[in-house]
């Protein structure tokens, strides 16, 4: 008998318009992203357009859905605030898991409890988080990673940290004898080489490794834009990593294409696991959600 769980995966949404201008949580960083988001983003990025997205997946009823990070531009406590009421609208914390991209943890928030008003959706019921976190849906163990720390202006870098990797590798290799559909999540591209210096995962060699040592079944992320298809080897089966693009990209901006997100569809039998993926999204700014390619993810020997 076939067992078969179906998983939406959204990213970087880049939620408009930008409100919340209070003085106190002002600074350079905040102040050249707001003229970033004045001349370039906001004539790109459009809730309206993953929202658009949201409801081609709702029709298409996953059992879950998963967004890897930057829900909000500059990290300010009324993005955050916006952003829990449109993840509610996206589905309840049973049906949707949510991990932090780098401007969602933009920049000093002085005391407010910034994404911790997602806890829900992240496998907890208090406003402190922790990562990594577990969570279960199904057949499936999603492992929530946090790589968004504060940088300094014009830096978009990442950082699991020792602590983090640590935990992870116990996680992964834990579930892995448990026999469950491992799906780690993180926001920024888990190879050095993925993007520029100035926007990778700092330590994107330990995590490497790590994945190299536990293996997994899928690794999804964003940050880029772009969507992609990537294999990493590992003790077992190679490792895929997906990349999605901004579910929210109204206008295609140089290698970034209109908006789109990923559909995978987990068969597993006595056989092994096979994994389709889908990739729908707009092929032009006004046109329909249609699907863009599909394909088969091989993860048994």
């Amino acid at each position: 008998m076939t067992e078969t769980f179906t998983l939406a995966h959204f990213s970087d949404v880049h939620m408009s318009p930008i409100s919340g201008f209070g003085w106190r949580y002002w600074n350079v960083k905040r102040v050249l992203g707001y003229l970033n988001w004045q001349y370039k983003r906001r004539h790109v990025h459009f809730t309206t357009v993953a929202d658009r997205l949201i409801a081609d997946a709702h029709a298409l009823r996953p059992d879950h859905i998963a967004i890897t990070g930057d829900l909000v531009n500059l990290g300010l406590p009324a993005e955050h605030d916006a952003a829990l009421a449109w993840l509610r609208r996206v589905g309840s914390p049973d049906h949707v898991t949510v991990i932090p991209g780098n401007h969602d943890i933009y920049s000093s928030m002085r005391g407010d409890r910034g994404v911790a008003r997602w806890a829900a959706y992240m496998g907890s019921e208090e406003d402190t988080l922790a990562f990594p976190f577990v969570r279960r849906v199904g057949p499936l163990a999603l492992v929530g990673l946090n790589s968004a720390v504060e940088t300094p202006p014009f830096f978009a870098s990442g950082l699991l940290g020792a602590h983090q990797l640590e935990i992870a590798q116990e996680q992964l290799l834990g579930l892995d004898e448990e026999g469950a559909i491992r799906v780690v999540l993180i926001h920024h591209p888990p190879l050095a080489d993925m993007t520029a210096s100035r926007r990778r995962l700092k330590d994107a060699a330990h995590f490497a490794h790590l994945l190299e040592r536990t293996g997994a079944e899928l690794v999804l992320y964003g940050h880029n834009h772009i969507p992609a298809v990537d294999w990493l080897p590992s003790r077992g089966k190679p490792v895929p990593l997906i990349a999605a693009a901004s579910a929210s990209a109204g206008t295609a901006y140089g290698k970034e294409p209109l908006a789109r997100y990923n559909l995978f569809t987990f068969f597993r039998n006595p056989s092994g696991l096979r994994i389709r993926h889908v990739v729908r999204g707009l092929e032009t700014p006004d046109g329909p959600v249609t699907k863009i390619s599909e394909n088969f993810l091989e993860t048994d020997d």
